[in-house]
């Protein structure tokens, strides 16, 4: 007895047009993905669940070994979201680019070690160092800072006095960006810390944060020779209601035209200006993050 898919298979759903799409796009130095990889709720759009069956059974095991491998024939690059929460090992690193072939580029969050601490030195050692080998394909390391209480930052000024002199001490030759959660760090100090040490400022969708376009107009805030775009959750909405409101991720659940037109904003201003741009969208935006990407590419 078959049992795949384990997801109902979208119907007109055209992977092939979509990765066209995006590869003319990274050509451009545009560079559109997701955050992470893992969804099961993916398949019959992403993944082709007949590659992850054993004896007519959808195999976990056989899917997280071999997704990565699949979403590279989609998408250019994808976030790391796993790297905020461990430091990855050698032989982790191995095995994840040797999974995701040659072409896939990624963006890591940094560990939350390291922005809790922001000790420059065990970035370099523990994280960089073992990072070194697969430096072409790691495009992107974002410092992703949560919302921070009055009693630790009354305001921006104090939170640059530790935040400039981490960053003056990163070494070069990657790309550096940094994600905030306090809508009242986005001041003129911290887009002029970000700009004198070449790191992007994240425009970021979040619970708290502004929405992207407002974020957008503000002039400082591009702050280095190429931009960062997370669209992560609907203003207003909480990570855990948005879990429980939009898993599995099997379609779109709530559609969020002003994040949308703000994506294609930032792809125009990218072509415009021929500065490199780089977008990711969570699933726990609208509910399915390739359906939310090809609704920004096709309109």
């Amino acid at each position: 007895m078959v049992n795949l898919p384990l997801f109902p298979e979208p119907a007109g759903f055209n992977r092939a047009r979509l990765a066209a799409k995006l590869g003319d796009l990274a050509s451009q130095q545009i560079y559109i993905g997701t955050s992470s990889w893992k969804y099961e709720g993916w398949c019959g759009q992403i993944y082709t669940s007949e590659r992850y069956a054993t004896r007519g059974r959808f195999s976990r095991a056989k899917f997280a070994a071999g997704s990565l491998g699949e979403y590279a024939e989609t998408f250019p690059i994808v976030c790391g979201d796993f790297s905020f929460y461990q430091f990855p090992t050698d032989e982790f690193w191995r095995k994840l680019f040797h999974a995701a072939g040659p072409r896939l580029q990624f963006a890591f969050k940094v560990p939350e070690e390291i922005t809790g601490t922001l000790d420059a030195g065990l970035f370099g050692t523990a994280f960089l160092r073992p990072l070194e080998p697969y430096r072409k394909q790691a495009a992107l390391l974002i410092f992703e800072f949560g919302a921070f209480p009055k009693r630790t930052y009354e305001n921006a000024g104090h939170f640059i006095c530790d935040l400039d002199p981490f960053l003056a001490a990163l070494p070069t030759g990657w790309r550096y960006a940094v994600e905030i959660r306090n809508p009242e760090f986005l001041a003129p100090e911290y887009f002029a810390c970000l700009r004198d040490r070449g790191v992007a400022h994240v425009y970021n969708a979040w619970t708290r944060m502004p929405e992207l376009d407002e974020q957008m107009a503000i002039e400082e805030t591009v702050t280095a020779d190429f931009t960062v775009t997370r669209a992560l959750l609907r203003r207003g909405r909480p990570y855990e209601e948005a879990v429980q409101k939009l898993s599995p991720y099997t379609t779109i659940l709530d559609k969020n035209i002003r994040a949308r037109e703000s994506l294609r904003q930032q792809i125009r201003k990218a072509r415009e200006q021929r500065r490199p741009a780089y977008v990711f969208v969570n699933n726990r935006l609208e509910g399915n993050a390739p359906l939310t990407i090809e609704a920004v590419l096709d309109d």
